[in-house]
């Protein structure tokens, strides 16, 4: 799937104006303010209407929950603390079963309510939601970020299990690069809204040609509590 070009303005200031391309799973990584929330906002239509945006792209179609589907960093925000998980999906209960199955969740799980469950449990769930359309493209917003290490192992290793069944896209909007290395084939850095450096994520990591890019991987690395 190829992004050919995107670009989001405010009051005439450009904020993204990139071009990237998705083969099997790309991970979009930059500091904080570097336009990687405002890109995921606009692959899923949900900019305030102050911000204008332009896509092209190869013809997919941005369907939200459709086409594609949404993994947040708190699962938290896509889960009603007060409704049990079972009347949280929108399909049938065989369905349901089965993406537990999938997610590796027992099936009793489904009569408790959030707060009841642990956070790789919770997480796991809103990746069993997000599975429930069948989506062409996932989306992973820092869906790691506040899991112990090997909780975020076990979670990278499900996504990874689960696309190679299910064939679906996966774009994985982190700062996390030692994830990022572990669940995907392809890098793009972005700073400021622009693109700094794309590639194949191994050859990257083993030889930026940026110095930004060698700042972020020095960075991520130094602190690094990640374990394969």
């Amino acid at each position: 799937m190829n992004i050919s070009k995107l670009t989001i303005t405010l009051q005439e200031k450009t904020l993204v104006d990139i071009s990237f391309s998705i083969r099997s799973s790309l991970a979009l990584v930059g500091q904080s303010g570097s336009g990687k929330s405002l890109t995921l906002k606009a692959l899923l239509n949900m900019l305030p209407s102050s911000m204008n945006y332009k896509l092209k792209h190869d013809g997919f179609e941005f369907v939200a929950g459709k086409t594609l589907s949404l993994v947040p960093q708190n699962p938290f925000t896509a889960l009603s603390p007060l409704t049990k998980i079972k009347k949280q999906f929108f399909t049938s209960q065989q369905r349901i079963e089965e993406l537990f199955e999938s997610v590796g969740l027992e099936k009793e799980l489904l009569e408790r309510f959030p707060p009841e469950l642990s956070g790789g449990q919770l997480q796991r769930v809103v990746i069993a939601m997000a599975l429930e359309s069948s989506p062409k493209l996932l989306l992973l917003d820092e869906p790691t970020t506040a899991l112990d290490p090997q909780t975020k192992v076990m979670i990278l290793k499900l996504l990874k299990d689960l696309q190679k069944k299910e064939g679906f896209l996966m774009l994985f909007v982190t700062h996390d690069i030692a994830s990022a290395k572990h669940l995907c084939e392809d890098i793009c850095v972005i700073k400021e809204g622009k693109l700094v450096e794309n590639g194949i994520i191994t050859e990257i990591l083993q030889n930026p040609k940026e110095a930004y890019t060698k700042t972020l991987i020095e960075a991520n690395f130094a602190n690094r509590t990640f374990r394969e």
